[in-house]
């Protein structure tokens, strides 16, 4: 199949003899029986004795971000939040035949579905109502007198792939002759219109009146006597006058919207939810993580990074930096120290003197050719070199040919 080699029961068993993890924060347990949905997490380390016996007894396993213990599905993952422009992730599921686990309910997530093994019974149903369309929040469970006819019912082999946008209700178990191990991989979660639009309004509104005395402009004094909802009904012409001077005001404000400066605040969001870039064994030799420093004789050896006017460079990947001008000054945000764990540490980012955005400008924009250190365009051949020589101990630059031949 397509799929193999991505994740296994045995890759399951092997996170469970990690040691690493535990109920509730990396694994749940639970059933759904008679239309109830029930968590049987106990409290502690996830031991293989005691989560197998819960499988046996028919229980479903939920195992939370598996890039986490999984360096194919962290390498998967890493390719299609690049390729969405917006955070991939990813659940696993294992549940023993004839077993649900999980009730009817809706997800805020586009969803992946990709049968790894055995098979599985899916029922999906349209949103019910027009609210219920690209909801921003996922449901509550549901019960089956809630959800109508289904609009797909089909069986998941392995191999198979099961795509339901967010909204679409659905509910999947298994047959009573296989048991089923699937992967959903999700994304565009709260990356709709409204969400860049919460960033964007407020922003164009403090500009507005930084820089609009109108906006500043007192209330009329009696505007409490003929405006709100009593007086909705009423017509007065002070009402309209009113009415129209908030639609001005409201269409004004997007000759003051910042539009690239919340798009910018949007990646930041981005860069900080995304996994590392997994580094290919040419790239590791090119970057600073084939660095042979190392301690011998009795003092550390090959340590200094020797950057040159003719060193050949580029950027590891086009996506994983993003400049922005914040009131603090120029940041550069970046995803080469990130951690598998989601948001384990917080935003990775270096100040920038504002000299070196061009430079940075040029390394996006030369993206996927490498370019000469002294091509970069700073005033001072050092300050090339030490932009360069900074980026490539963050992981961000990768050189033509190794630096140090071993």
């Amino acid at each position: 199949g397509y799929y193999t080699g991505l994740f296994s029961t045995a890759d399951f068993d092997a996170a469970l003899r990690s040691g690493q993890v535990d109920f509730g924060t990396h694994l749940d347990v639970t059933s759904y029986s008679e239309g109830v949905r029930e968590t049987h997490n106990p409290s502690g380390r996830a031991l293989p004795a005691v989560v197998w016996d819960f499988y046996q007894n028919g229980c479903s396993l939920r195992l939370l971000s598996p890039q986490v213990f999984s360096s194919t599905v962290w390498h998967f993952l890493s390719i299609l939040q690049e390729h969405f422009g917006s955070m991939a992730g990813a659940n696993t599921y294992l549940t023993p035949p004839g077993m649900q686990g999980f009730a009817p309910h809706y997800d805020d997530i586009e969803a992946f579905v990709l049968q790894l093994e055995g098979k599985k019974h899916w029922r999906v149903y349209s949103p019910r109502t027009d609210a219920e369309v690209l909801p921003q929040f996922s449901s509550a469970n549901l019960t089956q007198a809630e959800l109508g006819e289904p609009v797909l019912e089909t069986v998941l082999e392995a191999g198979d792939l099961l795509y339901f946008p967010r909204g679409f209700i659905h509910q999947g178990d298994c047959l009573p002759d296989a048991h089923s191990l699937h992967i959903t991989v999700s994304s565009y979660q709260r990356n709709s219109w409204g969400d860049l639009l919460e960033k964007l309004l407020p922003a164009a509104l403090q500009m507005a009146l930084e820089e609009d005395v109108e906006y500043r402009q007192g209330l009329p004094m009696d505007y409490l006597g003929y405006m709100g909802v009593a007086n909705s009904d009423a017509v007065d012409a002070r009402r309209t006058a009113f009415m129209e001077k908030v639609q001005s005001l409201i269409k004004k404000l997007i000759h003051y919207a910042p539009i690239d400066a919340a798009v910018d605040q949007r990646a930041k969001s981005f860069l900080h939810d995304c996994l590392p870039p997994v580094l290919t064994q040419s790239e590791k030799a090119q970057s600073v993580y084939g660095f042979p420093a190392r301690w011998q004789d009795g003092g550390p050896r090959d340590v200094d990074v020797l950057i040159t006017k003719d060193t050949e460079v580029r950027l590891l990947r086009h996506g994983v930096v993003r400049l922005c001008n914040e009131e603090a000054g120029v940041m550069l945000y970046y995803t080469t120290e990130n951690s598998r764990v989601y948001h384990k540490e917080e935003p990775k980012f270096l100040e920038i003197d504002p000299e070196y955005t061009d430079s940075i400008e040029f390394l996006l924009s030369s993206y996927p050719n490498h370019v000469s250190v002294d091509s970069l365009p700073c005033e001072a051949l050092e300050d090339k070199i030490s932009l360069a020589t900074l980026l490539f101990e963050k992981g961000i630059l990768t050189t033509k040919k190794p630096l140090v031949q071993v």
